[in-house]
C-alpha cells in the first residue's frame, strides 16, 4: 500500500478534462462518445498510420487493413482482402481484394495496396514499416483485384504486420513527396479510408468525430457518428465516464475494480500482449558494461511494484516473454538483491561512468498507476546508487524525441516503454533487431546485439510451424542473458463500456490492434 501512495500529490492538478468545444450530434441522433486512446496506445494528433505505434483501434474505424485479427487475438482474417493464400515455400503471398470503394467514391485496387507497400517500405515517409517489409522484392498487380506479394526470403512475422499496415489510397497521396508525407495536414484534415465510418473534423486536442459511411461494404453502420474525446488523463477519462459523458474509456486497475458489480457499466479484461520495459540506449556511454545493465534488473523489486500496484494483475518477465512455450531452462531470474546490484556497479566503475548524476528516463506512460510505478523504480534504483528522473511526455512529443532524424542520446538514455510481445511473437523484432534502427525501422534504442539479431532472423525465416517456439526461446535466451532491456512484466488491461452499448467489441491489443470490431454494428440505446 505505500508504493500506492507515492505520488498521489501529483494527481491534484490532472483530473480536468482537455475538452471544451462539444462535439456535434449525428443527423439521425445517434453518436457514441468515447476516450479511446486515453492509456497506453493512444496516438492523437497526426493520425498517420505509417508511423503509429498505437492508436489502431480508432484508426481502424476509417482505415483498414489487407488482413486482420479476430475479436479474440487468435487468427488472421481476411480484412480489404476477402481472402489469402501463402505459398508452401512461404515466398508467395496473394491476396484477393473486396470490392469496395474510398470514401470519395474512388474504386480501391491493386494499384493502391502497391502504393502502400511500396511507400511504407520508403522510410523517408517516416514510415515505422520499412524494414518489416524489407523481405518483400515485388509487389504484382495481375489485375485490379489480385495482388501477390514475392519474398526474397520467408517471414513468420509477415501477415502480423500487415495486419497493422492501414490501406491508403494511392489517387489522393501519389504526388505528395516523400520526405514530406509523414506530417503533411492531409491526415488530420482530409484522410479517407474504406472503413465503416468517414473522417469528419478534428479539433485540436479535443476530439475528433466521424461519420457513418453508408456505402460501407459491410453494410449500413448502425450508429451515424462515432467521436473521440482526448483527456489529459484517465482519471478525467473515468470521471467523464462516471458523468454519462462518454460510453467507454481505458482505465486501471484500481477504476475497473470500482465498476465491477455497478450494472450500469461492463468491465472488460484481458491480457495486454505488451511487455514493458526499462530501455538501455546503446548509444549512452552509461550501459555498455553489462554488469551495470544486470544491476539494473536486481536493483528493482518487481515482485512488489506487481503485487502493490497491479494487484497481482501482471507476470514478471525475465525476457521479452512470459509464456511458457517460449521460455527456455535456466533463465537467470535476476532476483531483487541490492546488494549485488551495488557490488556489479562497483565492479564496473559506476562511481566513474556517472555516480550519482541524475538519468533522464522518459515515458509516454502518464496515468497515474505508471507515475506511481516509476516513483517506486526511481527509488529503488537510487537505493543503488543510480539516480533517473522520470519525465513523461504526451505520444507525439516521445515518438518526436526517440525518432528524431539526429537523435540526442541524452533526452532519452533511459526509457520506460512497452513493445508488444503477441499475438505473434515476432512483433519484438521490430525494436530489438539490428536492421531495425531508424529510418528503417522502430529499433530507436540503436540495439547492436549480434546474438539478439540473429536469434530474431532465425526465428522470422523458420518455415517449420512446429519449431517456432523453439525458435522464438532462443531469442528469449539471448535477451536474458545480454540484457538490451531490464524487462520487467506483462500486465492484464481494463476497459469500461456503458451496458446502453451493444455490440461493443474493445479488446487490450498492443497497441490498440487492431482487430475485427465491427464497428458499423456497434449501438448504443
Amino acid at each position: 500500500m505505500a508504493l500506492r501512495k507515492i505520488a498521489l500529490a501529483l494527481l491534484a492538478a490532472t483530473i480536468m478534462a482537455l475538452p471544451t468545444t462539444k462535439p456535434a450530434r449525428a443527423a439521425d441522433g445517434t453518436a457514441i462518445t468515447g476516450a479511446f486512446d486515453v492509456g497506453p496506445g493512444g496516438f492523437q494528433g497526426n493520425f498517420n498510420p505509417l508511423a503509429a505505434t498505437g492508436g489502431f483501434t480508432w484508426l481502424n474505424l476509417y482505415f483498414e487493413p489487407l488482413v486482420i485479427y479476430d475479436g479474440k487475438l487468435e487468427k488472421i482474417e481476411g480484412a480489404l482482402a476477402t481472402k489469402f493464400e501463402v505459398s508452401a515455400d512461404r515466398l508467395s503471398y496473394s491476396f484477393t481484394l473486396a470490392d469496395t470503394k474510398w470514401h470519395d467514391g474512388q474504386p480501391f485496387t491493386s494499384a493502391d495496396v502497391k502504393f502502400t507497400i511500396e511507400t511504407a517500405k520508403n522510410g523517408a515517409t517516416g514510415s515505422v514499416f520499412a524494414a518489416r517489409l524489407s523481405a518483400i522484392k515485388a509487389v504484382e498487380t495481375p489485375d485490379a483485384h489480385t495482388v501477390v506479394l514475392r519474398l526474397s526470403a520467408p517471414n513468420a512475422g509477415l501477415l502480423d504486420t500487415l495486419t497493422q499496415l492501414m490501406m491508403l489510397p494511392q489517387h489522393a497521396l501519389k504526388d505528395i513527396a516523400a520526405e514530406t508525407l509523414a506530417k503533411n495536414p492531409w491526415w488530420s484534415k482530409t484522410p479517407i479510408g474504406t472503413g465503416p465510418y468517414k473522417f469528419s473534423r478534428y479539433v485540436t486536442d479535443q476530439y475528433v468525430e466521424l461519420a457513418a459511411n453508408d456505402e460501407y461494404r459491410g453494410g449500413k453502420p448502425v450508429t451515424g457518428r462515432i467521436i473521440n474525446r482526448y483527456f489529459a488523463n484517465t482519471a478525467a477519462a473515468v470521471a467523464a465516464l462516471r458523468a454519462g459523458e462518454i460510453s467507454f474509456s481505458y482505465v486501471e486497475a484500481d477504476d475497473a475494480a470500482s465498476f465491477k458489480g455497478n450494472d450500469a457499466y461492463r468491465v472488460i479484461d484481458g491480457n495486454s500482449f505488451v511487455v514493458n520495459y526499462l530501455g538501455f540506449n546503446q548509444e549512452a556511454p552509461l550501459w555498455k558494461d553489462l554488469k551495470v545493465r544486470q544491476a539494473v534488473m536486481h536493483a528493482i523489486n518487481r515482485d512488489a511494484i506487481v503485487q502493490s500496484l497491479y494487484g497481482g494483475a501482471a507476470k514478471t518477465a525475465n525476457c521479452g516473454y512470459v509464456a511458457d512455450r517460449l521460455q527456455p531452462a535456466g533463465l537467470d531470474p535476476y532476483a531483487y538483491d541490492p546488494e549485488k546490484a551495488k557490488q556489479l556497479l562497483a565492479e564496473a566503475g559506476w562511481d566513474k561512468i556517472n555516480g550519482d548524476k541524475p538519468i533522464t528516463l522518459l515515458t509516454y506512460y502518464n496515468t497515474p498507476q505508471a507515475t506511481n510505478v516509476l516513483a517506486a523504480v526511481q527509488a529503488m534504483l537510487s537505493q543503488v546508487g543510480i539516480n533517473v528522473v522520470p519525465r513523461a511526455v504526451d505520444t507525439p512529443t516521445y515518438n518526436g524525441t526517440i525518432y528524431a532524424q539526429k537523435p540526442d542520446w541524452k533526452q532519452f538514455p533511459l526509457v520506460y516503454a512497452g513493445l508488444r510481445n503477441g499475438p505473434d511473437p515476432g512483433g519484438l523484432n521490430m525494436g530489438l533487431n539490428e536492421k531495425q534502427i531508424p529510418p528503417q525501422g522502430a529499433n530507436f534504442l540503436r540495439i547492436r546485439m549480434p546474438s539478439v539479431t540473429q536469434a530474431f532472423d532465425a526465428a522470422l525465416n523458420e518455415s517449420d510451424d512446429a519449431r517456432q517456439a523453439e525458435r522464438y526461446q532462443a531469442v528469449c535466451k539471448a535477451m536474458n542473458a545480454d540484457l538490451p532491456w531490464a524487462t520487467l512484466w506483462v500486465a492484464n488491461r481494463y476497459g469500461v463500456a456503458s451496458s446502453k452499448l451493444k455490440n461493443f467489441v474493445w479488446l487490450p491489443a498492443p497497441g490498440g490492434g487492431p482487430y475485427a470490431a465491427h464497428p458499423e454494428k456497434w449501438a448504443v440505446e
